[in-house]
Formats: C-alpha cells, structure tokens, sequence
C-alpha cells in the first residue's frame, strides 16, 4: 500500500492520537512505494523523512488489504501489520488507518492538511487513472525524490533467486531474468537499480544525538534482516525496559549473518540494514558491523558498567521472522509477478499519453521566422 501523507496548519502531537496539535504545517502525505505500504523499506522511510522536512506535522494514510487488493494485487503483510510498522517510523506523527486510494481535497480537508505528498513517480488507479489528479489541479500537491537502488520488486527478487549478488552489488543473469519477470524495466519507477550508500544518507537518517546523564544504555545486536513488525515489536518492548532508554542496535556484516543463517540471508546488504533501522524510533544508534559476540571492550567503547547479570532477555510476543516473510513471498510467485507486470503496463501507457501530449504541444507551437 502507499502511504498517504498530508499536511495542514496545526500543530504538534504525540504519535497516534489526533488532538491537540500545534499551529504548524501538517503533511497527510499520500506516497506510494512498489506494491504499496506493504514491505515497508528504507526507501519509503527516506520519502517521509523528505515529506516531514516539507511541514511541521506528518499524518500518514495506509490503505487497507482490500484496496491494494483491487488496484495493486496481493499484499505481503496485513494491513494491522503495515499500521504498527508505519507508526514505527520517526518521521511519522500520526496514521490514519484504511485511507482511500484515491486522494481527494475532500481527505486533506477532513484531517484540516495543507497539501498532500508523494514520490517523483506515479500510482494509478485500477483503470490506468492518477490518484492524484483532483490535488494536483488544485495546487495541493507537492513532491519529493524516489530513492534509487530499492525497491519492492528488488527485494522480492533476491528472495526468490536465493542467490547472493546484492551482497556485493554484482551482474547476475538469474537476477535479471527476475526482472524481466517482473516487467521488462520500460518503466522508470517499477524497475530494479543499484543502491549506493552515502555518507549523507546516514547523516539524514541518524538521530545524531549522544547519550545525556540519566540515559539506560542498552545494546542490542543481530542482523534486523528486511526490518519487520517482529523487529518493531522486539525494539518496543526493549524500549519499555527504562525510564530514559537509550538504544544502540548493533549489525552484523553481511558475511557474519550468511555464517549462522546460511542460504542467501541476509536480503538486505549491511548498508540497506542500517538505514531501515536508523529510520525506526525507538533507535538511538547504529554499530555498523558489530561483533557476533558481545565483548568487554565492546561495553567499554559505550561506558556501560562491567557488572554480572546484566543481560536480560526480551520477548517480543510477535512470531514473525524473516523466513516466514519469505515463505510467504515464494507461496505467492506467480501473483507478485503478475501484479508488477501489470503496474508496469500502466504507467508505460501513461509515459505514452504524457509524450503522445508534448508532441502535440509543441507541433501547435508557432514556428519561429528566420
């Protein structure tokens, strides 16, 4: 599913609830990644960030199973589940649960938006329409940029190919069989591309904050492969174990998590794994390539107090792993296929309108006398 995002002059509140916001710009922002707000990546993470830095206040809209059913195809997660993930995101201020597909002024005027927000790309409705048609004529829309290199389709792929070249960036002939599969990559926005990690990127994504006296220091290390609800709900009940938490996830390298999970795990290289964390709030930072094992002198680079029973263990009470999130991939192949190429169908035949229009455009235009 998109997510839709508006924003409006009021002000600010506490994630989830809907009262009570300050004089400030307030983004519903209707956005959409590849598939819809199902398979919440980094890249859907870095359009709110960019939506949020537009105003003051982010409402986010998630669309339910049963209108991404109709115009996108099967989604991979429920909409409770895309819900709680959506909130877990920082930028993220309030969701409106079962927003329409279609954003109307009628939705920005209800949740009192100045304007509505989405990617530099396009999402059409079942019959071929832009969602944002009625919005963009009345000067209510804003847009930010597609975040290159990820994709639903992307990630999809390497699940199913269960082979390691995203690892290290490498060609592969059975990766782009994967994408002719999907749809033959006419189309700008349903395709697959690099991704390139930034230092910027990181900057734009950390907290940047160090801990202040008082904070509780709490490490915790894994691999937060294809960053899920189960890894939200695990950080959310970590995050409950302090008064003033201060979090450090720490992230295994690609290599490590291949050791003890094996196959072509993990999905996401060790750059893509650090930003789907870094955008979640309940992180306060990063260790990029942790050690497996947790060391006296990894304590001592944070100052954490060298004492016996100090590890506690964390249920999370969500069953939900990164294999499951697979199996549920590869028991619906053919139906992710068929969705993508469909998408795809779509917004090449809208490249088509739009430059069957130019040209008309500019045969109309007078011709300059030499």
């Amino acid at each position: 599913s998109r997510t839709d995002i508006t924003t409006s002059t009021r002000g600010a509140q506490q994630p989830g609830k809907t009262q009570g916001r300050p004089p400030a710009l307030q983004p519903v922002v209707p956005r959409r990644g590849d598939g819809g707000y199902d398979m919440v990546h980094y890249g859907h993470s870095n359009q709110l960030r960019q939506a949020k830095a537009m105003g003051d206040y982010l409402i986010v809209g998630v669309h339910t199973d049963s209108e991404i059913a109709k115009h996108k195809g099967p989604p991979v997660f429920t909409q409770e589940e895309r819900y709680k993930m959506v909130r877990a995101i920082k930028w993220v201020d309030e969701v409106v649960e079962g927003a329409p597909y279609v954003t109307t002024l009628g939705t920005l005027d209800k949740y009192n938006c100045d304007f509505c927000v989405h990617g530099d790309d396009i999402t059409l409705t079942v019959d071929g329409k832009d969602t944002y048609e009625e919005v963009k004529k009345s000067g209510r829309y804003r847009e930010c940029n597609r975040t290159q290199g990820v994709s639903t389709t992307d990630l999809v792929g390497r699940m199913l190919l269960m082979t390691k070249a995203h690892h290290s960036n490498i060609d592969s002939s059975d990766y782009q069989q994967h994408t002719d599969n999907f749809g033959k990559g006419h189309s700008p926005w349903t395709g697959v591309s690099q991704f390139l990690q930034t230092s910027q990127k990181i900057i734009q994504f950390a907290s940047g904050q160090e801990p202040q006296p008082g904070d509780t220091i709490i490490y915790v290390a894994g691999a937060f492969d294809l960053f899920h609800i189960g890894h939200v709900d695990f950080l959310e009940a970590v995050h409950k174990l302090a008064e003033k938490p201060y979090i450090i996830v720490g992230l295994h390298f690609d290599q490590e998590v291949n050791r003890y999970k094996g196959k072509n795990y993990p999905i996401m290289n060790v750059h893509e794994r650090t930003l789907s964390v870094l955008a979640c709030r309940y992180v306060s930072e990063v260790v990029i390539g942790a050690p497996f094992a947790v060391t006296k002198e990894l304590l001592d680079h944070f100052k954490e107090p060298r004492r016996k029973e100090i590890l506690r263990i964390v249920y999370s009470g969500n069953s939900l792993t990164t294999d499951a999130i697979v199996q549920r991939i590869i028991k619906n192949r053919l139906l992710f296929e068929a969705r993508n190429q469909r998408k795809e169908a779509k917004e090449i035949a809208v490249i088509q309108a739009m430059k069957r229009k130019e040209e008309e455009k500019t045969k109309e235009r007078p011709q300059a006398v030499l």
